[in-house]
């Protein structure tokens, strides 16, 4: 079992960013930021201790730092229920939404060993849910009532990135593009969308056209099926989509409807979500993917969101 750090000040340095910690003697008397109290009370069954970061923890992998805290700040005591749950936020960091979205996740997944768990800041919080959330909601995922952020302190004592390091906005003026249309033909991305849909077909589109604030895709009638849903025959031949906030952003596939894709998507309410469209491409990568996904282990999104 490692010994905990008992340094005053603590400073993290990686390619991107750094972070900055500070730890103020008085903060850290105060209650307010005890780590059972912040748990509503909870006590854990196992004592802290500290453990390497395993290299298969995917979403913490070059984080900056090497070793973590056991039970983390999210309540999973052991590193097999701490894989799980972080596996479904891979792909929001993959998005690359807001610079700080790995810090924030990290820093309760899987927390830097001190003497006492140190939080991550609020403002760090609201500023990567505010910048998240338009991407979460375009595949159907709220953000998640356990990080809601006004439960992180707002003062010295807490993870926070220092402005400075962080990287700059994209050119101003130009359309974002959609995120279920970011056309990266990897094996990852694919099976990244695969995972946050429901069911996946190959088919041409007929029409789009704007709703409000969203666009509405509809498909051909002739599909061929690669990931089953909860459909009917007739619900299959009249399927039609919703790309969630899609009316302004940019989505290539949309400017040839003569081609072939691979269409992802999941049902929320009564709206069938557009969650991914990839070309259907006859590269070995492409199929690669499209072979993987038949034995490809999905992260459970139901349990985080």
């Amino acid at each position: 079992m490692e010994k905990f750090s008992r340094t005053s000040s603590w400073r993290i340095s990686s390619p991107l960013w750094s972070l900055s910690l500070f730890l103020v003697a008085a903060l850290c008397m105060d209650p307010e930021y005890d780590y059972l109290s912040w748990n509503g009370g909870h006590t854990y069954g196992k004592p802290q201790y500290c453990t390497d970061i395993p290299d298969d923890l995917r979403l913490c992998r070059n984080v900056g730092y090497e070793k973590m805290l056991l039970p983390n700040l999210l309540d999973h005591e052991s590193m097999a229920e701490v894989k799980q749950q972080a596996g479904s936020w891979v792909p929001l960091v993959h998005k690359a939404c807001h610079p700080g979205t790995q810090v924030f996740l990290c820093s309760l997944f899987a927390p830097v060993c001190m003497e006492r768990p140190v939080y991550p800041c609020r403002w760090l919080c609201e500023a990567v849910r505010d910048s998240c959330t338009p991407i979460m909601e375009a595949f159907g995922f709220p953000w998640p009532e356990m990080l809601t952020c006004s439960k992180f302190p707002t003062g010295d004592m807490c993870i926070a990135m220092n402005a400075t390091s962080t990287p700059e906005s994209p050119t101003s003026g130009l359309s974002p593009v959609c995120p279920p249309c970011d056309n990266e033909q990897s094996i990852d991305a694919v099976l990244e969308h695969m995972c946050a849909s429901e069911f996946a077909v190959k088919t041409k589109i007929k029409e789009v056209k704007k709703e409000n604030t969203d666009r509405k895709v509809i498909l051909q009638k002739r599909k061929k099926v690669v990931k089953p849903g909860n459909f009917n025959k007739n619900d299959l031949k009249k399927l039609s989509l919703t790309l969630k906030n899609g009316a302004d952003c940019t989505c290539q596939q949309f400017d040839d409807l003569g081609t072939n894709y691979l269409i992802m998507g999941r049902k929320v309410g009564k709206q069938y979500l557009l969650t991914g469209i990839h070309k259907w491409d006859k590269s070995g990568k492409f199929r690669k993917a499209l072979k993987k996904l038949k034995t490809h282990k999905c992260p459970a999104y139901e349990a985080i969101f």
